[in-house]
């Protein structure tokens, strides 16, 4: 039988609690109840509680309750849920996890939900669900359900909403649970998996790229460079599913420094080298930064040289300096790399208007980064192509994914415990 765990505050939300998890019971779901409260004792009964959540979090309940600090105080709870809900799933014993709150118990449910790997399902029904979801979401795959009306008692309204989300969840974890425990025997092999960055202006190269990797048996992740795309990147390469990423399109590292709309923060193009994945890297896009409709362009940028790619998106060229800049920071990251790393540079453009004659051709900013790249990766064991070609090139894209190949068959011919599933046989 599929287990939902029900995370939650049930010293202040411990009534609509009861009567979700009676309805998930009757949908054919066993149910565990987490008590994630800080304020008093449970309205219902908990199969686990608020003190054993406080102690997976290394902290005593009666001292945060003493504290008085609420905020501070759930922070921990969500430390200590997040550690539960890992457990639960190493053992089994977890295939769904919902949660109902408003900001505060929303932040807490989805921690553990953020917790828990891909594909776990998890259904978040929250006051929070109808404006920026970002916070709770992040980069994974946390459904979120408008609570219409605050969870502030049962009624005839929240009824409705909890009813659907209480049969929502059930036939989440149920399909979830008859697929972990039922594998198809007919099916094919899992292929290992790769992920890809792209943004419109390098699609012709992850397109490129793409066809090539899956010849060589491959499934192919491909990731838009748009902010979330990075971070869900980033997160899946932390995760232990990838055998590699062939991470072609870097420009969220110019949003971050610049201040675009399209940062994926300054974590990016770290996971994969910290796991120890092999990994073949470029330049795409560094040459703009992103920002909505012209409008909306910050008032300090007014005279660079700006182009509107649409009514909703206008860029901005980096400059020699900004470009210097990008360059010592992209080194270093991939210096810190703990797997092996390539480089592929484009000696003659690194998106589809960073050509000659186009909009944001400027040689002198690439050569800043080309050049601090070469001087920053030096001696190090970074491995640095530099190809007379533009990133969309059909022959520079293969020649990535060929190299990607390469460095996942020979970590795995090394043992590299790092890849997940291996090369193609």
């Amino acid at each position: 039988m599929a287990t939902v765990v029900l995370v939650g505050t049930l010293d202040t939300k411990g009534a609509e609690y009861a009567w979700l998890a009676e309805r998930i019971t009757a949908a054919g779901c066993s149910v565990l109840l987490v008590d994630a409260g800080v304020l008093g004792d449970p309205l219902t009964r908990a199969d686990i509680s608020s003190r054993e959540v406080a102690s997976a979090a290394g902290a005593e309940l009666a001292q945060l309750r003493a504290a008085g600090d609420r905020g501070a105080a759930l922070a921990v709870m969500a430390r200590g849920v997040a550690a539960i809900v890992t457990c639960l799933h190493r053992q089994n014993l977890l295939h769904g996890v919902v949660g109902l709150g408003g900001s505060g118990g929303s932040a807490v449910a989805s921690a553990a939900m953020r917790a828990l790997p891909v594909g776990v399902p998890k259904l978040l029904v929250s006051t929070m669900a109808s404006g920026d979801t970002s916070p709770y979401v992040d980069a994974l795959d946390v459904t979120m359900m408008y609570s219409v009306v605050d969870i502030a008692g049962l009624n005839s309204v929240s009824e409705l909403i909890l009813r659907n989300a209480a049969n929502g969840i059930a036939g989440m974890a149920q399909g979830y649970e008859h697929a972990l425990n039922n594998p198809d025997p007919e099916a094919e092999a899992p292929r290992p998996v790769v992920a890809a960055s792209m943004f419109g202006v390098t699609t012709p190269a992850v397109d490129a790229a793409r066809e090539r990797l899956t010849e060589l048996g491959y499934e192919v992740l491909v990731f838009h460079a748009t902010g979330s795309g990075g971070k869900s990147l980033e997160a899946l390469a932390g995760s232990g599913l990838l055998a590699g990423v062939l991470d072609l399109t870097t420009t969220e590292l110019a949003d971050d420094l610049v201040g675009g709309v399209l940062s994926a923060g300054p974590q990016r193009l770290s996971a994969a080298g910290r796991a120890g994945l092999p990994q073949v890297v470029s330049l795409g896009a560094l040459d703009m930064v992103n920002f909505g409709p012209r409008e909306t362009v910050p008032e300090r940028f007014a005279e660079r040289n700006l182009y509107v790619h649409n009514a909703t998106v206008t860029l901005m060229r980096t400059t020699p300096a900004e470009n210097r800049e990008l360059g010592r920071r992209l080194a270093a990251k991939l210096r810190a790399a703990t797997g092996p790393t390539a480089l592929f540079v484009p000696l003659r453009g690194v998106s589809a208007i960073d050509t000659a004659g186009g909009p944001f051709d400027d040689r002198v900013a690439d050569a800043a980064l080309f050049g601090v790249l070469r001087t920053s990766l030096a001696g190090s064991t970074v491995e640095l192509h530099e190809h007379d070609a533009h990133i969309n090139d059909p022959e520079f894209a293969v020649a990535m994914a060929d190299r990607l190949h390469e460095l996942i068959t020979a970590g795995a011919r090394s043992g590299n415990a790092a890849l997940a599933g291996g090369p193609p046989r």
